[in-house]
């Protein structure tokens, strides 16, 4: 089959269109014929790092975490899925786990699901690692019915899926953005934006919860912005986010009793610990999705998979606004 592999690291490394060994099933396993590949942060993080991340999977690699397809092959073990199937997940381009620049891949059937029918497979593609993401922050931070939920990064991937996950388990919803781009997008997606630039945590904490703070905040932003977030959250609150590699001062979060939700979703992948809880929350977006309440927003840029390095310039270049998508055409 054809994929496309990177021999060595480095941000100035190149993405060679190659001929490798169609991967066979095991058993657990389904072979699905690639259609799209979403580019995540992660994904350039480990183009440019390599080896110095210790997820990043020995070179020659094949990259790529998420995709949608359609299943050609069923192994041993397998249930709830059929040949012909559209599906969707992450499930490679890590570790030991081929990546999805490829025509094919053989997937982990506990880390798919069935694509949604109302969405193209470009869509789909686009899904998976954000999706997970935003879910298993908002579920552990365990987000409720009219509470008011703060979304930093609103318009990014991860942000921009946690709005509409918030507003689909009912809570009032607030976003930041730097800018008119941005909190359009935020807006369209429901949730009132909140310039940072313009605006103090203390303003908008005082203008939209008289002073008491959010019940819940999703930091898709991380580092330093955490501070924020501590500022940003009611007393007992809870706050999930998706970067957390700093030293910090916890004073604040203690003092307002605030639980604090890390979420690294790769972990299923890495450890090949509870796969299962992937596959079931991509059903459960699935089912989102098809009631019209999960919409990604894609970039206006194209990309075949020949042109997977352009595509990866276009996320790291910051101009991106949605979801950067290969297609396999």
């Amino acid at each position: 089959m054809k994929a496309m592999v990177l021999n060595e690291y480095g941000e100035n490394s190149t993405f060679e269109l190659s001929e490798v060994v169609k991967p066979e099933v095991k058993v657990g396993e389904v072979l699905v014929k690639i259609v799209a590949s979403s580019v995540n942060t992660v994904d350039t993080m480990i183009r440019n790092m390599g080896k110095d991340l210790p997820l990043s999977p020995d070179a020659p690699a094949i990259l790529g975490m998420d995709f949608a397809g359609i299943i050609e092959k069923i192994g041993d073990g397998v249930e709830g899925f059929s040949v012909g199937d559209e599906v969707y997940g992450c499930a490679g381009g890590l570790a030991d786990l081929q990546g999805t620049l490829a025509e094919y891949i053989a997937a982990d059937h506990n880390l798919i699901a069935h694509k949604p029918k109302n969405l193209s497979m470009k869509e789909a593609a686009a899904i998976p690692l954000v999706g997970i993401t935003a879910y298993e922050g908002l579920t552990r931070a365990q987000v409720q019915k009219e509470q008011k939920v703060l979304v930093h990064g609103g318009s990014g991937g991860v942000g921009h899926l946690a709005i509409q996950l918030a507003k689909y388990f009912g809570a009032e919803v607030f976003s930041t953005g730097g800018g008119t781009k941005q909190l359009d997008v935020i807006e369209n997606f429901g949730a009132k934006g909140i310039n940072y630039k313009e605006e103090s945590v203390e303003d908008y904490v005082e203008k939209h919860t008289a002073g008491h703070g959010f019940d819940v905040v999703f930091d898709s932003v991380g580092g330093e912005n955490l501070s924020k977030s501590f500022e940003a959250a009611a007393l007992n609150g809870h706050i999930a986010t998706t970067v957390s590699m700093l030293e910090m001062d916890l004073n604040p979060m203690h003092f307002k009793g605030l639980s604090l939700h890390v979420v690294f979703m790769l972990i299923p992948m890495l450890h090949n610990y509870k796969r299962k809880d992937h596959g079931k929350i991509l059903k459960q977006l699935t089912e989102i999705a098809e009631e019209g309440k999960l919409i990604p927003l894609l970039d206006e840029s194209s990309f075949s998979m020949k042109e997977v390095g352009q595509a990866y310039t276009r996320l790291e270049s910051g101009k991106a606004m949605g979801k950067v998508v290969v297609e396999n055409a």
